[in-house]
């Protein structure tokens, strides 16, 4: 029988240095609480960089940026990229570019990266999450209505998985919640690890 008085799993409150509404939406689902503070940081790639590399960075300098202005808290940043044969396509620029990356993306598999790190008084631990999507062939008339519907330009790669491009998703490798924005599960054990100072 369960004691509700008390349980063996403790969520910490965490400062999350995103404005990404489907982070938040992630963190409130799993009753993990928050409260949001937003990093100004530059996003620009460095010519020859890694994704993977690309995304991790991106992940500590905004929760190394939050955690300076929220002494003995702990602070989460994350950043996520799509790729495709190597190439980062992050968000479309206009209706045009999600079309460009929208034809990229059909028929084809690709990956999505989110570098992950938990920063906190001068400590700091970064992580990777890699998820494999596949896209089925879609006609031009499903790539407009992803774009006219969808509302592409603050997704990396131009669509939302939980939503219209659901539709056209014929298969996922890996971690559904990281295509979503935001690998829960690497948060937790990162959490886990931070608090145990392994």
């Amino acid at each position: 029988m369960l004691n509700h008085d008390r349980t063996a799993v403790e969520l910490p409150h965490i400062i999350l240095a995103s404005g990404s509404p489907r982070r938040s939406e992630i963190m409130s689902s799993v009753g993990w609480t928050f409260t949001k503070d937003v990093p100004d940081v530059d996003e620009s790639e460095i010519p020859g960089e890694p994704p993977e590399v690309y995304v991790q960075r991106l992940a500590k300098t905004k929760a190394e940026a939050v955690a300076a202005r929220h002494s003995g808290h702990a602070v989460l940043g994350a950043d996520t990229t799509v790729v495709i044969d190597g190439q980062i396509i992050g968000k479309p620029i206009d209706e045009d570019d999600a079309r460009r990356m929208l034809r990229m993306l059909s028929g084809n598999w690709h990956d999505v990266l989110t570098g992950v790190a938990i920063a906190k008084d001068g400590e700091t631990h970064v992580g990777l999450q890699r998820t494999r999507v596949k896209f089925a062939e879609m006609s031009p008339q499903e790539i407009e209505f992803l774009v006219e519907l969808g509302q592409p330009l603050d997704k990396a790669g131009a669509y939302a998985v939980q939503a219209q491009a659901a539709l056209f998703i014929e298969g996922i490798e890996g971690d559904y919640w990281n295509v979503v924005g935001l690998p829960i599960n690497l948060v937790y054990m990162m959490m886990q690890r931070f608090a145990g100072g392994r």
